[in-house]
């Protein structure tokens, strides 16, 4: 599977029902405003990443999401046993290969933090099957992560620590810009820790989803098998599905 890219804004489409051109000639005269591709998502503009200050007069809003991290296991040990270039290298390709996954499903590739990423889906382009998109955006992830261990394994790396763990959950988030000095445009609550320790508990290759995630996703969960899991910073256990 392929990103398609967009030839308008689906974010201020769906939002505001505005057209905003994104690419060709059309585009040309919004860039020289500074309206262009955002990098969260390409199929998205700069002016939903500014739209609770100038379209919703709000510095932040409540929203439904579902929040999907993903982390590259081992980078720790290729560091200390590869060039420099090579675990860059490698970096890159898990970043690539994770925006584009987030992106087929129309998830905003929102935060990448060292050897992890973190997407959120339904904002700013809804999806009534956010859950399920997260879902399928993770299982691309592990696909495209398997064929470039395949990959390294052919040039002769060792390709066994390209492993990646994901973890998913859904509910309700602040999502704006959050900070003083330095302001940053991210998601925050509860839903984001828990996707965040889920993710944490997840082995290399798997996905570990929330009892709120495999009930919104029932499609793509009904055969998942849950079971407690103790995570930092929660007082009683959670229970989390591999699927």
């Amino acid at each position: 599977m392929s990103f398609s890219q967009s030839r308008i804004c689906k974010g201020c489409w769906e939002q505001m029902r505005i057209p905003v051109p994104l690419r060709g000639p059309a585009s040309i005269p919004f860039r020289a405003f500074g309206i262009r591709p955002s990098r969260m998502n390409p199929n998205t503009c700069t002016i939903c990443e500014l739209m609770f200050t100038r379209v919703m007069k709000a510095r932040k809003i409540t929203v439904d999401v579902t929040v999907l991290f993903a982390d590259l296991r081992g980078y720790t040990t290729l560091s200390q046993s590869l060039s420099a270039d090579t675990v860059s290298s490698m970096l890159d390709d898990f970043y690539d290969e994770c925006a584009e996954a987030i992106w087929e499903f129309d998830g905003l590739l929102n935060k990448t933090v060292g050897d992890a990423v973190m997407a959120i889906f339904n904002f700013p382009i809804p999806r009534q099957d956010h859950a399920e998109c997260a879902v399928l955006a993770a299982r691309e992830i592990q696909r495209r992560c398997r064929l470039r261990r395949e990959l390294h394994a052919a040039e002769g790396l060792d390709g066994s620590e390209f492993g990646v763990g994901i973890g998913i959950d859904s509910g309700e988030a602040s999502f704006g810009e959050f900070g003083r000095s330095h302001r940053d445009l991210t998601a925050i609550g509860t839903v984001v820790n828990t996707a965040a320790r889920a993710q944490a508990a997840a082995e290399a290759g798997g996905i570990l989803v929330t009892t709120a995630v495999r009930e919104r996703a029932h499609s793509q969960t009904a055969a998942s098998i849950g079971r407690e899991y103790r995570l930092k910073g929660f007082d009683k256990p959670v229970e989390l599905y591999a699927v």
